[in-house]
């Protein structure tokens, strides 16, 4: 079976919900079209995430946000976009926020 690009799985999903998405070889950057990075709605309106080998969980692999902060793993694709559409619109994720 052959294997998916986790980053292109991601922006497929983040595309289909309204952001426009921007994929390169080595990065995927989401943007959220609706505000604007000047609004003062948000701290920003996109971000570049990456995927790459997590050395504390085995090395599986997880995305990341431009940050470097981890966001989940590669597999499960609504979960980052939930984070990610949080992150790009200044609300806390359903359930998760503080």
């Amino acid at each position: 079976m052959p294997q998916t690009n986790p980053l292109a799985a991601l922006g497929a999903y983040m595309g289909a919900h309204g952001f426009a998405v921007d994929l390169t070889a080595r990065d995927l950057k989401v943007t959220n079209a609706q505000v604007s990075e000047c609004s003062g709605e948000v701290s920003y309106a996109s971000d570049t995430i990456t995927c790459r080998k997590r050395d504390d969980d085995g090395g599986r692999k997880w995305f990341f946000n431009s940050s470097g902060e981890p966001i989940t793993e590669v597999e499960r694709v609504a979960d980052a976009a939930l984070m990610i559409r949080s992150d790009l619109s200044g609300r806390a994720p359903a359930g998760g926020g503080q």
